[in-house]
């Protein structure tokens, strides 16, 4: 059988993202996640908490279970990377964690909305959450063999399209065949499909295993279509990984642009990470929405995510990633200061009516903004990463890169836990993240817009 094509190589990486984002869209951040919330509020009013009481600790749990996992992820993501870096294979991993995707996507199914196995529902979604952003490590360092320099912020770009595209269309039709409103029907008035019970929320809790079947049908092409060149390092060993790591580590002091990248991404990322898994749980606790309209906020979001990826791979072409990350960042802080300055009651300090629906449209738009920001400002990342990735150790270095979007994972969950705590205002709980994007965008001026290997890339201008 002859090796597929250049073309199709690239066709089926895209497929990854296109199979593996229902995981963040659908699950994470605007049914499951959004579900969970609920399912978790109720459990703890019937315990006889209060509302307010109830919301806060919902959240808190949510919050912990992310802190969690990306804690495992972050960490242990290095050491796997080095370690498969070692052996010279990547594909055997892929496969095993698209396994734990599946069985954690799967597991969710049996998520009982009287919430009395809260537990088993967070379990699940750790497992699989785990295989999607451990996989995820392990595609990206195929990312430098399919391009030259300077396709490579495109061919990110594209991917992230891609695959916002396909997180569009299965969050679309779970809202319009599977997820249940309060009258026990679909956004488009159907019963749930296959005789799902919406008193049971079956149509909500199908999500999960949706979102597995949809991912083991679309890695058909990654797997028909990718194929991995082996060095001729053989036999995995820890003690080599290992070694490995801690000298890519230590090697961080003589790499300034590196180091300060890594720092960089860190801490906005982690505040996109926090504006991400609690955008919805925000929808639905603080404006009091509906699951389906958390569902239908997400849609606008993605289809934003979608359009702006691609013309962010574009803008990244033609002047690099790093003007491109700046500008997002900028605006993503502009968003968190809007949402901030909003409530039910006022918008930017200016009493509003209690029947206004100035709140849902501002909420909508800023819904647009964060996707597609933070679409754009994930592609520019991966691109610049990819000037900065070691071509020796390319999961290694994506090892790295895992670790410091995941080392302060716990970061953003907290902060926001503590200032609402404090003030007693899930609104200015967000602020802390305006803190957290500004930090990482001060960082920003130490790093080279080509990388370490600037001479490489042809950026148009000099590194700064």
């Amino acid at each position: 059988m002859s090796a597929p094509s250049l073309k199709k190589r690239i066709w089926g990486w895209f497929f990854f993202d296109w199979a593996s984002q229902p995981y963040h869209t659908v699950l994470l951040t605007f049914i499951f996640g959004p579900f969970f919330a609920s399912v978790a509020m109720e459990h703890y009013m019937a315990a006889g908490m209060d509302e307010t009481a109830a919301d806060a600790r919902a959240q808190s749990v949510w919050s912990l279970c992310l802190t969690l996992t990306g804690l495992v992820v972050g960490f242990g993501g290095p050491i796997m990377g080095a370690l498969a870096d070692t052996a010279g294979r990547r594909m055997p991993w892929i496969i095993a964690f698209s396994m734990m995707f599946v069985v954690g996507a799967t597991g969710l199914w049996w998520t009982q909305p009287d919430g009395s196995n809260l537990m088993w529902a967070l379990l699940f979604f750790a497992v699989g959450f785990i295989g999607a952003e451990y996989a995820l490590i392990f595609t990206n360092a195929q990312l430098p063999a399919l391009g030259t320099p300077q396709e490579i912020g495109k061919i990110s770009g594209s991917g992230f399209a891609f695959g916002y595209l396909g997180g569009l269309i299965s969050l679309a039709i779970v809202l319009v065949f599977f997820v249940e409103q309060a009258n026990g029907r679909t956004v488009a008035g159907l019963a749930p499909v296959f005789g799902l019970d919406p008193e049971m929320r079956e149509g909500t809790r199908f999500a999960g295993p949706f979102a597995a079947l949809w991912f083991l049908v679309f890695m058909v092409p990654y797997f028909l279509w990718v194929r991995e060149v082996r060095s001729e390092r053989r036999g995995y060993s820890m003690k080599a990984a290992l070694s490995s790591l801690g000298g890519a580590i230590k090697g961080l002091v003589k790499r300034p642009s590196l180091a300060s990248y890594l720092a960089s991404s860190m801490l906005y990322r982690d505040a996109l990470n926090g504006l991400y898994g609690f955008g919805g749980t925000y929808a639905l606790l603080v404006l009091n929405w509906e699951v389906t309209q958390v569902g239908v906020f997400g849609i606008i979001s993605v289809l934003a995510a979608a359009g702006f990826s691609w013309v962010g791979g574009g803008l990244d072409k033609h002047f690099g990633p790093k003007p491109v990350i700046i500008a997002t960042i900028i605006g993503l802080m502009l968003v968190c200061f809007t949402i901030v300055n909003m409530s039910r009651d006022s918008f930017f300090g200016v009493a509003l009516d209690a029947s206004s629906s100035l709140p849902d449209m501002v909420f909508f738009g800023c819904g647009i903004l964060i996707g597609g920001f933070g679409g754009v400002l994930q592609a520019a990342s991966r691109s610049m990463m990819v000037r900065h990735a070691d071509p020796e150790a390319p999961t290694e270095s994506f090892g790295l890169y895992g670790l410091s979007g995941r080392a302060t994972s716990f970061l953003a969950p907290a902060l926001i836990g503590t200032v609402t705590a404090l003030t007693e205002s899930a609104r200015l709980g967000v602020a802390p993240l305006i803190f957290l994007f500004l930090l990482g965008l001060v960082l920003l001026p130490w790093v080279k817009a080509g990388g370490d290997r600037a001479d490489t890339w042809d950026t148009g201008s000099q590194p700064s």
